[in-house]
């Protein structure tokens, strides 16, 4: 499944879905993925798999200086290109095209790096986090916010159904593009979460890793430093 070609299908209500579908919830847990790690004293700011750049907007209205966002999405780009002039962030945030996995930025030349709900979308998980590790900062820090499954019952259920059954409907309703709302539940499932995830982040040079959950675990926040 080309990820470019997907996104590109769904980029026209991306914003909607992903604000509905989450019942508005993934504002916050962006605000507290970057909250007391992206400030005024943040000079270069990486935003990987950006797609209409609700990150990185964030990072600049928390003072970082000079944000990059890259995705395979054209039509996403797009639209965040859109939000960024009408927010006025033009000086400070740049978008453009560009693989996870061949990141074209020299090595440590980012002082944090960030991503949203794209890293289970990489195609080949360790080699995009080694290419995120390796144009990261020493000391610098690596932020990842992504869905995870809760484990208590009943919201455990009430989830798998709402993930396996009503999202893909109203997705693939709202955005005509019911395949690509199948493929996004399946991605969470599939994704390494937890403590597994924090061994990827390990293996690929980061030290002091953790992670916190959000919403009974609907989300996790995970970090790291470059040692």
């Amino acid at each position: 499944m080309d990820k470019g070609d997907l996104f590109n299908g769904i980029a026209h209500k991306y914003d909607f879905l992903n604000h509905f579908l989450s019942l508005n919830l993934d504002k916050s847990w962006r605000k507290r993925a970057l909250r007391g790690r992206v400030g005024n004293q943040t000079e270069r700011v990486l935003d990987v798999a950006c797609g209409t750049a609700d990150f990185s907007l964030l990072a600049a209205r928390n003072g970082a200086k000079t944000i990059i966002g890259i995705d395979l999405s054209e039509q996403m780009l797009e639209i965040g290109r859109k939000k960024v002039r009408k927010n006025c962030y033009e000086d400070v945030i740049t978008l453009k095209q560009g693989d996870s996995c061949k990141i074209d930025f020299d090595d440590s030349s980012f002082d944090v790096v960030i991503v949203a709900f794209g890293v289970r979308n990489f195609d080949k998980l360790e080699e995009g986090l080694t290419e995120m590790v390796r144009v990261l900062k020493r000391g610098g820090e690596m932020i990842i916010l992504e869905f995870s499954q809760p484990s208590m019952f009943p919201l455990k259920q009430l989830y798998s159904l709402y993930f396996r059954k009503v999202l893909p409907f109203i997705g693939g309703l709202v955005s005509g593009n019911r395949q690509a709302y199948k493929y996004l539940p399946s991605s969470v499932y599939s994704f390494k979460q937890g403590n597994d995830f924090l061994d990827c982040l390990e293996r690929v040079g980061l030290r002091c890793c953790e992670y916190k959950s959000y919403t009974f675990g609907v989300a996790s926040c995970y970090t790291g430093v470059k040692g």
